[in-house]
């Protein structure tokens, strides 16, 4: 005879609506992800050469203060 504790039920339940849950998200394609993946990648490489360039601006200033 097995006998399931509360919390194994209650992890039981939990599990069943994540199943449930993934079931009704509407996933993007191939396509989708692909235009996703190379607008981070080229809002990434913005970013960086600005703070980039900010960096270098900051440091040539400091530069000529110092000296």
């Amino acid at each position: 005879m097995t006998t399931q504790t509360n919390s194994g039920n209650k992890a039981g339940e939990f599990l069943r609506g994540v199943r449930s849950e993934l079931k009704k998200v509407n996933w993007p394609s191939r396509k989708d992800m692909i235009n996703y993946t190379t607008v981070v990648l080229v809002m990434c490489a913005m970013a960086t050469a600005f703070i980039w360039v900010v960096d270098a601006f900051f440091h040539a200033g400091l530069q000529f203060i110092i000296k």
